[in-house]
């Protein structure tokens, strides 16, 4: 069981959900994340020298955030 922060303690009662939270979800119900996994993976280094990679779904995301942002 994971000991919860004042900021947990603080936005465990808020009811109104931030514009994040709302982009997230529709991006997660939007786009086929599976799907887009399976084309990248073939391009994606494995990490066989040197630092392992990140994930590809968590760098797809990355990228897509930072795309809506600029």
């Amino acid at each position: 069981m994971k000991q919860e922060t004042f900021t947990d303690i603080e936005y465990s009662c808020r009811k109104k959900k931030t514009k994040r939270e709302e982009f997230l979800e529709i991006m997660d119900e939007i786009i086929p994340w599976d799907e887009w996994v399976s084309v990248i993976r073939p391009c994606y280094p494995m990490g066989k020298r040197g630092r392992p990679p990140m994930g590809i779904e968590k760098m797809l995301r990355m990228y897509l955030l930072h795309t809506r942002i600029c």
